[in-house]
């Protein structure tokens, strides 16, 4: 009786909090337990794609309920106890049409929104800058194409020796288990960014939720996207194709900064990327002019 009344409770709290506001699920990019709907993310394409599906998901909630509002009324109207007898006809052409017609309209009045979503998703025209994208067994290397810039990103050491422990992992041992990474993707803000996405072995897909899109990487193919974050922050993803034995230990970290921070980092990455100059000693120092005499000699000796 105790476990029935706890699933009642439940089944109650779902049941009046189905009923809430939409602007209640998932305001944040990152999933929450138990959460109901698609996140929006933090993107104009998971925008676009959070809208499109709410306009599918009451599309179909409207129709669920004239179906079975129909289906009840038929049931309880003509049922046998009344004594309703089934009408001898094998089709109705008036009927056939009409629900032939509206789904058609529907399907049409749909496609409109999505087709120019879609448009919107693959165009990369005018990007301000390029990230170019690899997928390796089972890392992420990404490049700054222009900038000199580039770097593997695999799965962090602290969630690499807890899978390897046996243990059972809690939100206590690691907070973002198998979730991390030890170099993110770091971007701008407020900024438009190609994506070149490849992979150097296999097929991966590279995704983040947040930024509502995934796309494959493909060796041999360059596949493109683009995306512009508003919002400061850490989003995650993972590889979303099988690609073998650690597929699930290859994810994706973005981290978002504004715009001056990004420039700090991407001169601090330059200089750390920048061969090291020779050091200049003073011993050297004064051997120097000694060297250099003595060549001077050496070749006036030759000349005589």
């Amino acid at each position: 009786m105790v476990q029935f009344a706890r699933l009642l409770k439940t089944m109650t709290a779902a049941t009046l909090l189905s009923g809430l506001p939409l602007t209640v699920w998932a305001q944040v990019a990152a999933p929450k337990p138990w959460q109901l709907n698609l996140g929006r993310g933090v993107t104009a394409t998971s925008e676009n794609a959070y809208q499109a599906h709410m306009a599918v998901l009451w599309v179909c909630v409207a129709i669920g309920l004239i179906v079975f509002a129909a289906m009840g009324y038929a049931i309880f109207k003509f049922r046998k106890s009344k004594g309703a007898v089934a009408a001898q006809f094998s089709h109705n052409t008036r009927a056939e049409i009409i629900w032939t017609t509206i789904p058609v309209l529907i399907l049409v009045g749909l496609a409109f929104p999505a087709t120019s979503s879609l448009m919107k998703m693959y165009d990369t025209r005018d990007s301000e800058m390029t990230i170019k994208v690899v997928g390796y067994q089972w890392m992420w290397g990404y490049e700054y194409l222009g900038e000199g810039v580039s770097f593997t990103s695999r799965l962090d050491r602290k969630s690499e020796m807890l899978r390897q422990s046996g243990k059972k992992v809690s939100l206590a041992d690691h907070p973002d288990y198998l979730l991390d990474v030890d170099n993110p993707l770091v971007v701008p803000v407020n900024t438009k960014i190609r994506f070149v996405i490849t992979a150097d072995d296999v097929i991966h897909s590279w995704w983040v939720p947040a930024l509502g899109w995934k796309q494959d990487a493909v060796p041999g193919i360059i596949n493109d996207a683009w995306t512009q974050i508003d919002t400061p922050g850490i989003y995650r993803g993972q590889c979303a194709e099988l690609c073998g034995k650690d597929h699930g230990f290859m994810p994706i970290v973005v981290k978002a900064v504004p715009k001056d921070e990004y420039q700090a980092w991407l001169a601090e990455r330059k200089a750390a990327a920048a061969p090291a100059a020779p050091v200049s000693t003073p011993a050297a120092a004064a051997a120097a002019p000694e060297a250099a005499s003595e060549i001077a000699s050496t070749a006036v000796a030759s000349e005589g």
